[in-house]
């Protein structure tokens, strides 16, 4: 199966929390190549590149609710994988 880009944008008190730490965490544990990273408009966007299964698990860990801080929706949009990343970066 080949390798799928996810983008999910995480509303809710997500920012200055440790939330970016975390789910960049989580991304190498699955194996996962990206980034999360804080926008203007309090949201984070995490974009991960990888075999679908564990961008389906790490999308699954951001809508968990054991996340720092408070979740209140994540909205994900998937695609082809893009250009290469290497490792995952908070920004």
């Amino acid at each position: 199966m080949p390798d799928v880009r996810l983008t999910a944008w995480v509303h809710g008190r997500v920012q200055g929390v440790g939330f970016r730490w975390w789910t960049r965490s989580r991304a190498l544990e699955l194996g996962l190549t990206g980034y999360a990273a804080n926008r203007p408009d309090g949201r984070v966007q995490v974009v991960a590149q990888g075999p679908r299964e564990a961008c389906e698990k790490l999308l699954g860990l951001l809508q968990g609710g054991k996340t720092p801080g408070h979740v209140d929706k994540v909205v994900a949009d998937w695609s082809q994988r893009g250009e290469p990343m290497n490792g995952f970066t908070e920004r």
